[in-house]
């Protein structure tokens, strides 16, 4: 009997660590299914007859990605998504992703609820880098725009990217539009904690590209593809 108390005493930490260790795992697998599930909607994007212009992304500083945002409505309207952020470094490469979520409502007739892919297109990453008190409203001075389509390249040459936000939303595999003007993208720091493993700052993960996760790997393969 004193032997098995022991045992139990001695095995005990273990089967504690044991458990943390699985716990803190499923955790880090939520985020990494956010970022996967980013790295295919842009890539499903980009298979689209009408997809967005190379030119476009070549320009953009920032982009966010929410996939399956949750578009309803019975009078008022509302949208909830969660998604990545992510920014272009001088070097051309982007950055590691910052977890985010997007809200939103709207008043006008509607009815019934939507699940869009959405991607946003920034003219400038201070937009994201620079967000006061880890969030902000697009809308007045950051109105968003609906984003022009067209595969070519050659087609927007001479095209500037005017729109300080280009959105480019997509229901059932084909182009939805939808108003994101009064929506607030706010910095998911439990997401971000999660993942990273400790809290970060925000500013720390836009500035560097350094995470080599297979996922992380994947999804800046994505971006970079033309």
């Amino acid at each position: 009997m004193h032997m098995n108390a022991n045992k139990n005493w001695l095995f005990a930490p273990l089967v504690c660590c044991l458990c943390l260790l699985c716990s803190a795992a499923k955790i880090d697998q939520k985020e990494t299914e956010r970022i996967e599930k980013a790295t295919a909607v842009f890539e499903d994007f980009g298979k689209m007859e009408e997809s967005i212009p190379t030119t476009l992304l070549d320009q953009a500083e920032g982009i966010v990605i929410i996939p399956k945002l949750i578009n309803a409505g019975f009078g008022i309207g509302g949208k909830r998504g969660r998604g990545i952020a992510m920014v272009k470094l001088a070097s051309g490469e982007w950055s590691d992703p910052v977890f985010v979520t997007l809200t939103g409502g709207s008043i006008g007739f509607q009815i019934g609820v939507q699940a869009v892919d959405l991607v946003l297109l920034f003219k400038h990453k201070g937009a994201l880098t620079e967000a006061k008190n880890g969030d902000f409203t697009i809308g007045g001075d950051l109105a968003a725009a609906a984003g022009p389509v067209g595969r070519s390249t050659s087609a927007h040459t001479d095209y500037k990217l005017e729109a300080e936000v280009y959105s480019y939303s997509r229901s059932k595999g084909l182009f939805a539009g939808i108003s994101i003007n009064g929506s607030n993208i706010a910095f998911d720091h439990t997401a971000n904690t999660n993942f990273y493993g400790e809290p970060v700052d925000t500013k720390a993960v836009f500035a560097n590209s350094k995470n080599n996760s297979v996922a992380i790997r994947a999804l800046k393969n994505a971006l970079s593809a033309k």
